[in-house]
């Protein structure tokens, strides 16, 4: 079984791609689990055609943990992907990454780590390293990570931070960077610029997704592209991600750069518009 957390920005697509990839690998007669550690709750959505019934947290404040079974904190969607949510506290109230802890733990103790699956994902809250939020990595509780960025500056910055929390873990041996998944957001020359960032942190480019409106109409209809547009050339995409890291045995420890560095790098990728007044000159 491997266990594989999915780190990345807020914003950046994660969940979404995360949640593809996990269809994918269905797809193919992979025996999935998905943990969604994200006090929003959203992680599983699109496997599940809607909110989770339940989280974990939600769960144990009405049941008493003595009398937990593992069907309270689990439910099955899209191809048998089986799906829990962390949760979290209300808004400004206690630790949120206390869930991502409540929850594994639980998962462990009922037994959800069963020998038929095949792969274990969590789907872990923006670029969140620290505390509940470092479980995954920091208990060796995932021996692989991968990152979703894109050629945006915040993106790649936030990428930079996992990399430092990856690399600091990863000295014990427990866990290590599978590479980089871009999200393509249509920045000057995006491939090229992430594929030296990958680089330079001693990972590489796993695949690039590129930017397809077919993703927002199958989420509006609260699926997985490859759910509900099999044939188009996104699912494709994401079918390709998917046997990308089916195939991965390349895994390293991730060298974070300075912010100078990252900033020099983004500088050498801008196209700057030539002044129409000079042009001519």
């Amino acid at each position: 079984m491997r266990q594989i957390a999915i780190y990345g920005k807020g914003g950046i697509g994660k969940s979404t791609t995360t949640q593809n990839l996990v269809a994918a690998l269905a797809e193919e007669g992979k025996k999935v689990m998905l943990v969604g550690c994200d006090p929003k709750a959203d992680s599983t959505r699109l496997i599940l055609h809607g909110m989770s019934k339940t989280t974990v947290l939600d769960t144990m404040r009405r049941v008493e943990e003595e009398d937990l079974v593992l069907s309270d904190l689990m439910f099955t969607g899209y191809r048998g992907i089986r799906t829990v949510e962390s949760g979290g506290p209300e808004p400004g109230v206690g630790c949120a990454g206390r869930g991502i802890v409540t929850a594994i733990n639980q998962l462990e103790r009922l037994g959800a780590y069963g020998q038929d699956l095949d792969y274990v994902f969590y789907d872990v809250l923006g670029d969140v390293v620290c505390g509940g939020f470092a479980m995954p990595i920091r208990e060796g509780k995932a021996r692989e990570i991968y990152i979703v960025c894109s050629g945006e500056m915040m993106s790649l910055y936030a990428a930079n931070n996992i990399c430092k929390g990856i690399s600091r873990y990863a000295a014990s041996g427990k866990t290590s960077l599978g590479g980089l998944i871009c999200n393509s957001r249509l920045v000057d020359n995006e491939r090229q610029l992430v594929e030296e960032f990958a680089s330079m942190l001693n990972t590489r480019l796993i695949y690039f997704l590129p930017r397809d409106n077919m993703v927002q109409r199958a989420e509006c209809n609260r699926q997985t592209v490859i759910e509900f547009a099999p044939e188009a050339s996104q699912a494709e995409e994401y079918r390709k991600l998917a046997r990308e890291i089916d195939g991965n045995r390349q895994f390293t420890v991730p060298t974070p750069i300075s912010a100078e560095n990252l900033e020099s790098l983004l500088m050498r990728h801008m196209t700057v518009p030539q002044d129409p007044c000079q042009a001519g000159n």
